[in-house]
């Protein structure tokens, strides 16, 4: 059934552009208005990133829609929830997230452990990534739980045999399962898909339609 008064907002991850997203936004195309920007992710601060792709992608759409709802991939999920955290969207529909460091990431672990590491992964990821780790201080862990209808999606499957060795059993090679959970959302789905690619995979994408249409994934996946 066809949406058109209401808009889906597409967030990207760490180092990626808005044409990782481009398969997903064809396919909501269908039904909804999409927004879908690109943000300078490696640039800033959480903080500073919530304002510019959250607070510019709704300046885009809530004058003109009845509804928004969010798509999320990586970091985009952990801005909407640092957003959220400051900001009623009183037009707030459904969130998706896939791959989300909800309590960090395990990986940012890992590069934290030797000053040289840690420069090392400054240099590549910027502010921003360095906030991701999964000490109790990270911005993720101090922003609390959830209180609106959000779905999350992880991954188990990694085609980084490095990230693979360095990660807990069950992760998309970024982002562990555990880690993506966060207290108060609505639904949890885990799919055998890898971090980098899963929001072009047709499972996926057939649950984040779900889940803006329902506030719920299908059982069946």
């Amino acid at each position: 059934m066809s949406n058109k008064n209401e808009c889906v907002i597409l967030l990207h991850g760490l180092g990626r552009t808005k044409y990782s997203l481009a398969k997903l936004e064809s396919e909501l195309l269908h039904d909804y208005g999409v927004v879908n920007i690109s943000y300078p992710s490696r640039k800033h601060t959480i903080e500073e990133l919530a304002k510019i792709a959250v607070g510019g992608s709704l300046s885009k759409c809530l004058d003109s829609y009845s509804k928004v709802h969010f798509v999320t991939h990586s970091l985009g999920g952990i801005l909407v929830r640092q957003y959220l955290s400051e900001h009623h969207v009183h037009k707030l529909g459904n969130v998706v997230m896939l791959g989300p460091p909800n309590k960090g990431s395990e990986l940012v672990d890992f590069f934290n452990k030797s000053p040289f590491l840690e420069r090392l992964f400054a240099n590549v990821n910027g502010p921003a990534g360095r906030q991701l780790s999964t000490a109790a201080d990270s911005i993720p862990n101090l922003l609390g739980e959830v209180d609106f209808p959000l779905g999350v999606i992880a991954g188990t499957r990694s085609f980084n045999f490095v990230y693979w060795k360095i990660m807990p059993n069950k992760s998309d090679g970024k982002v562990s399962v555990s880690s993506s959970k966060v207290q108060g959302m609505t639904d949890h789905l885990v799919l055998p898909v890898d971090h980098t690619f899963m929001m072009r995979d047709r499972r996926v994408i057939r649950q984040v339609k779900a889940f803006i249409k329902d506030g719920q994934f299908e059982n069946d996946s």
